[in-house]
């Protein structure tokens, strides 16, 4: 049976052939040669087959590395990431502490758990906590200190299923929304709908910060499109859980009673629409809080909350309990580790290869082979277009599409890109843009050679797919070529960037440039103001990213968010394109 699935010549040819004679190993690798033999059915079309096996066409997909530690060109791109990571390193402790150390004291002589820890013992032991925007908020408010944006939010797996977090860390503004907490909740939101994550929101904060009132209110992204996500979300059969772990003011209210379950912590969560100094001043009514909207009140009398917990760990075993009988399907079963293999060549030199200047082309490949399981790339259309690469490979065990920068975009290079998304899209495979681009082609020869309407292509492609689609800004990230490789505005799944990144219109350079052309003096604060805002602790300060991460972080994280995205509760969708202008 089994010489079936050979080729016709192959078959004949194997029932004529001794069984002894029928393989001898041939001494190029990759090869096993049949012995030559006389016989009819072949002798006027060949006197030899080769055989493979699947092991072949991996070996040939392998990268090879050419990368040389030992160099002084690699030391110092080492050396140079090393300093930015020092740098990213000191800033991500610094926000993980949260709020200033009297109001951390002051929680925990209350009796609460601070907000790490608290996530800490919700998510299953042994898991990893992938954290989105630790460093939101930084340095966006003079003569405030906002660290993490007041509010940590992350997928963690609870009980076997991948949940988005979002706790409020109230030793932050009494944990209060700053315009960047409403801007970095509503991203939780949309990433937990986008691939239908259950929500667990651990509430513990006073509302709107007032002062910015105008910037967290009335419009159609601020405070209150918290309740329409979670109204639509658990329409859609995505769950809700809520635990009042502290205040739950005003509009705060709501988080608790637009969810599927309420927990709230007895004697330190309260809910209310108003709290005991408004009440006084409205109805001239004297109460407490606890009297007002408190745990046993909303338990047993108003019915707001489900469940009653003694303190935090109660009431985050309660919420485990909760999640456990979603009935939710769980995440892959760690044994799928047995079917990838980890990248031929050490993560840890992804630093050395890429370094801080950009003005330094970055050799793609080499990244793809510290990143993809086995080291192996099938390279699509490997000699057209080559300024685009694309190809197939896998991420612990996912299918996925890769299409890296390899230089600027041109016709082909785009019209590359387009045809591989629709091969990704008709195959539901998932996409991973590796961005290192400085824009798309310009010039009277370009013009000609239509590349407005074929970069479109490539925008349109990227718009319009419908299958999971992941980026992680390796370098440059400037102009329309942040639209053509999956920027902020074309909905990736994920979005994260390496500490080297820098995403901007065009480079302060560039700019000096234009203005003298058009015969304008550059003003040079400006061009200092243009290289600040380029910088990525600029763009994930304002959410442009879902955060910095190393370089030798990227498959693990890539893997992580793929987990999430292939969940089995995501439905496949279909990808229909508009009109591609020929």
């Amino acid at each position: 049976m089994a010489s079936l699935l050979l080729p016709l010549p192959a078959r004949a040819l194997l029932h004529h052939v001794p069984r002894r004679q029928r393989l001898l190993h041939h001494p190029l690798p990759l090869r096993l040669v049949l012995q030559p033999v006389q016989c009819h059915y072949l002798s006027q079309r060949r006197k030899a087959s080769t055989y493979t096996s699947p092991h072949h066409a991996a070996q040939l997909s392998v990268v090879q590395t050419a990368v040389d530690p030992s160099s002084n060109a690699f030391r110092d791109n080492a050396a140079a990431m090393a300093e930015y990571m020092h740098t990213l390193t000191a800033l991500h402790e610094s926000a993980a502490k949260g709020g200033p150390e009297k109001s951390r004291q002051k929680h925990v002589e209350r009796g609460k758990l601070l907000v790490r820890d608290r996530i800490t013992a919700l998510v299953d032991p042994g898991t990893s906590f992938l954290e989105l925007s630790a460093l939101a908020g930084h340095e966006m408010y003079p003569g405030e200190d906002v660290p993490g944006g007041g509010i940590v939010t992350g997928i963690g797996t609870v009980e076997g299923v991948q949940c988005m977090i979002l706790a409020n860390d109230s030793t932050v503004k009494g944990g209060s929304y700053y315009p960047i907490t409403i801007k970095k909740h509503l991203r939780a939101q949309e990433i937990a709908q986008q691939n239908r994550l259950p929500c667990v929101y651990l509430v513990d904060s006073g509302g709107a910060n007032l002062p910015h009132q105008a910037n967290v209110f009335p419009d159609r992204d601020h405070f209150g499109r918290f309740f329409y996500n979670q109204a639509n979300m658990s329409a859609q059969g995505i769950p809700q859980i809520s635990v009042v772990m502290g205040s739950c003011t005003a509009g705060g209210a709501y988080v608790p009673s637009m969810s599927d379950e309420s927990i709230i912590v007895k004697g330190q969560g309260t809910i209310f629409l108003a709290g005991p100094p408004l009440v006084k001043a409205a109805t001239g009514e004297e109460v407490s809080a606890e009297d007002l909207g408190g745990g046993k009140l909303h338990s047993e009398v108003s019915g707001v909350t489900d469940y009653l917990a003694e303190d935090d760990t109660h009431a985050l075993v309660l919420a485990r309990r909760s999640i456990a009988n979603l009935n939710y399907p769980k995440s892959p079963n760690p044994a799928r580790k047995e079917t990838f293999q980890e990248p031929l060549y050490d993560v840890e030199e992804l630093g050395g290869i890429v370094g801080t200047n950009l003005k330094q082309s970055i050799n793609m490949h080499e990244v793809i082979a510290r990143i993809v399981d086995g080291s192996e790339f099938s390279e699509f259309k490997p000699s057209y277009g080559k300024t685009l690469l694309t190809g197939f490979a896998s991420i612990y065990g996912h299918p996925v599409g890769i299409i890296a920068n390899n230089g600027i975009l041109f016709s082909e290079s785009s019209l590359k890109g387009a045809h591989f998304i629709q091969l990704c899209c008709q195959r539901h495979i998932p996409l991973i843009f590796l961005q290192n681009i400085s824009g798309f082609m310009v010039g009277q020869d370009a013009e000609k050679g239509g590349i407005a309407k074929n970069g479109a292509k490539l925008v349109t492609a990227v718009a319009c797919a419908q299958v999971p689609k992941f980026t992680v800004l390796v370098g440059s990230s400037a102009g329309a070529g942040n639209y053509g490789m999956c920027g902020r505005a074309y909905s990736p799944n994920f979005l994260w960037s390496w500490p080297s990144a820098k995403t901007s219109v065009m480079g302060a350079e560039q700019l000096s440039s234009v203005m003298a052309a058009v015969g304008k003096t550059v003003d040079p604060e400006l061009k200092k103001r243009i290289e600040r805002e380029s910088e990525v602790t600029f763009g994930t300060a304002r959410l442009w990213d879902d955060g910095v991460i190393p370089p030798s972080h990227t498959r693990r994280v890539l893997g992580m968010g793929l987990q999430a995205a292939m969940t089995g509760s995501v439905e496949k969708k279909e990808t229909k394109f508009g009109v591609f202008r020929m």
